[in-house]
């Protein structure tokens, strides 16, 4: 955990779209390269904030990320979106209960809630046989909220949710102080944009270059990250059509691509 408690120090778990990269069966460039950050799983970030341990979605490669991150305690997880690649790690938190059977609050839009429901009603709605489960708690948000230790008396860590729009539908990218965590969107609401204010980092979807339905491509995240005036703007959710080296070098000054494992502070 960071010494100081003011800051805020964040992982970018996965960087990738909803197949991952390398794609399955595919032999592109990107998908044959050599360069590490051209691995990207899917989309997930571990914040630490005031000694707490927060995850920020849980998809298919969630263990072998935390595997890979070495991440020891998990205060709450907050979900965007109840898109398969985003939730469907959720039972791999059952580990973080071997030692604290102390509840994990999962917060969430309405809406991602009652799919989370339906998807782990084992865990949510269950009759308590099936062994094991982790001990969650859905909290449904639409509003600022505090979440507190699992572990120890801790001061409440404050979060913002977000909300923006993936095609039609809503969710929520979540603020942490002066860091923004917004994945899968392609239209920022003009009331979110008056949340991003003052930012120091932003993490921003941006799919590819051609044009899609419900992601940001890359010169409309720019465009975005621009209006909002983060400090440093990591783009993220990234296909097999973009090559790190080459896609990161032709960015404006203080735009970048996020890679999995990427790690920075936040005062």
């Amino acid at each position: 955990m960071p010494s100081d408690p003011a800051r805020i120090r964040v992982t970018l778990l996965g960087t990738g779209t909803s197949t991952g990269v390398p794609v399955i069966g595919c032999t592109c460039p990107v998908c044959q390269s050599a360069d590490p950050r051209d691995r990207r799983t899917r989309c997930a970030c571990h914040v630490e904030a005031g000694g707490l341990s927060l995850i920020i979605d849980t998809g298919p490669d969630f263990r072998r990320q935390m595997l890979r991150e070495q991440i020891e305690r998990v205060d709450a997880v907050l979900f965007t979106h109840h898109h398969f690649d985003h939730v469907v790690g959720l039972d791999d938190l059952r580990p973080y209960f071997f030692g604290n059977r102390s509840p994990m609050p999962c917060y969430a839009r309405p809406n991602t809630a009652a799919v989370l429901r339906r998807m782990f009603q084992y865990i949510f709605d269950g009759d308590g046989s099936y062994p094991g489960i982790p001990k969650l708690e859905l909290r449904e948000i639409d509003a600022p909220f505090e979440i507190h230790s699992r572990y120890e008396a801790r001061s409440p860590v404050p979060v913002i949710p977000i909300e923006v729009y993936h095609g039609e539908m809503p969710m929520f990218g979540y603020r942490l102080g002066r860091f923004a965590y917004l994945t899968d969107t392609n239209r920022i609401p003009e009331s979110s944009f008056a949340l991003l204010e003052d930012l120091d980092v932003l993490v921003l979807d941006a799919l590819r270059h051609t044009a899609h339905p419900t992601h940001f491509t890359i010169e409309e995240a720019i465009a975005a990250a621009r209006r909002i005036g983060a400090r440093q703007t990591y783009l993220i959710h990234m296909t097999h059509n973009i090559l790190h080296a080459e896609e990161d070098a032709h960015l404006p000054d203080g735009i970048a691509l996020g890679y999995d494992g990427l790690s920075f502070n936040v005062d």
